[in-house]
């Protein structure tokens, strides 16, 4: 059978994010959403999303089709009823789409057209950007039996202080200096290739991707996820960085989202608690305004190739766009559009040509070409989130 994922009604409600990645992209939990649904049904995806990311996450169709809600997370019990659907068949959670088996391309959604087959258990579902961090946990969790089941994890060194090692997995490669690895609360994954250094304290549940590094005496609190070929130090509670992103020195983050490609200056911290305690509101594009996201605790969200100097200070509930580069003195504003440069003393249009040249720098470090579908990707974003840009 043939699957594709499609973006769903949430796409808006996850922006930034989601201006260079489809749903399926998002990273929550160890792995991203895309890779859960794969290793469960055995099978590869393609993706239904915008057209101007369709060159880098091309669709494929065939005769027969099943498109599947990329915002909801997968169980193995959900998989077992989507691989049996019939055509025309569809199966619902709380009156919303999870999969529908189609013919002859047919990508627009029509509802009552559908045998409808209602599924009543629980499942983890992204409705709005700070999901990501509020279902981090659980999702954690989830991945980690998945990724571990009848495998067998490198040994825990013996001059590391483990408490729990049932609960902690070393894929082949890692290296652990000398640090403390908590798994009372949650489990701890080491990635492939990934390193922790000298005097790190880590609580679980966490996850270290590939190639990602710890660096030395970094704090790091339970429901946070280290996406591949990234660094942190720090103190991180309750964070999700996507990949390919430095967050390499001293200062706070707390229930926030860091997109890929992203730095964040020495000492940067975000505030996730009101001094009154009260709700937190954070920009919603769906709505183009404040929204009450109903939360006591809200940190940073921020966009892909977005970059931050030293001592930069986010207030709580603060959203940065695609490709912004803030720095200077005093808390910068709560909506930060894209393409943004400067900072509390003013914002300028950050310009393309400089855009690109950062990441075609940025990208060639990893081993990554900015190509033409990079680019195009960015040029679309810059033109769509113009009108938000009002300096």
């Amino acid at each position: 059978m043939n699957y594709i994922l499609f973006d769903g009604k949430a796409r808006n409600n996850l922006l930034p994010l989601t201006y260079t990645r489809p749903v399926a992209e998002i990273r929550v939990g160890i792995l991203t959403i895309r890779e859960k649904w794969e290793k469960l049904l055995g099978e590869k995806t393609s993706t239904l999303t915008k057209s101007y990311l369709q060159d880098k996450y091309p669709l494929i169709n065939k005769k027969e089709d099943i498109l599947i809600n990329a915002s909801i997370l997968p169980t193995p019990e959900l998989v077992e009823i989507i691989r049996e659907l019939d055509i025309d068949q569809a199966v619902y959670y709380k009156d919303e789409i999870v999969a529908v088996h189609v013919h002859d391309e047919q990508h627009e959604l029509h509802g009552s057209q559908y045998s409808r087959i209602a599924y009543k258990g629980n499942l983890l579902k992204l409705e709005n950007v700070w999901d990501i961090f509020s279902l981090n946990k659980d999702a954690i969790q989830f991945d980690f039996v998945l990724l571990t089941k009848n495998k067998e994890s490198q040994s825990i060194p013996k001059y590391v202080h483990a408490k729990n090692p049932e609960n902690i997995f070393i894929e082949p490669g890692a290296q652990i200096e000398v640090c403390s690895l908590n798994a009372s609360d949650g489990p701890i994954y080491i990635g492939k290739n990934a390193s922790i250094m000298e005097g790190s304290m880590i609580r679980g549940s966490f996850a270290l991707c590939e190639g990602s590094t710890v660096k030395m005496g970094a704090k790091i609190y339970g429901g946070t996820t280290v996406g591949p070929q990234s660094k942190v130090g720090g103190e991180l509670n309750n964070v999700v960085i996507f990949g390919f992103t430095n967050k390499a020195h001293d200062g706070f983050l707390g229930n926030a989202v860091i997109g890929e490609w992203c730095n964040l200056g020495a000492d940067t911290n975000n505030s996730n608690l009101k001094n009154n305690y009260a709700p937190i509101k954070l920009w919603s594009y769906e709505k183009e305004s404040f929204a009450q996201t109903g939360l006591q605790f809200c940190g940073l969200i921020m966009g892909d190739h977005s970059k931050c100097g030293i001592n930069t200070m986010f207030n709580t509930g603060t959203l940065v766009g695609v490709s912004a580069n803030i720095f200077g003195d005093g808390f910068p504003r709560n909506f930060i559009p894209s393409f943004s440069w400067g900072g509390p003393a003013g914002y300028q249009v950050y310009k393309m040509n400089k855009v690109k040249e950062v990441a075609k720098v940025v990208m060639e470090r990893r081993g990554l070409n900015f190509n033409a579908i990079e680019e195009n990707i960015l040029n679309e974003v810059f033109k769509m989130t113009e009108k938000y840009r009002n300096f």
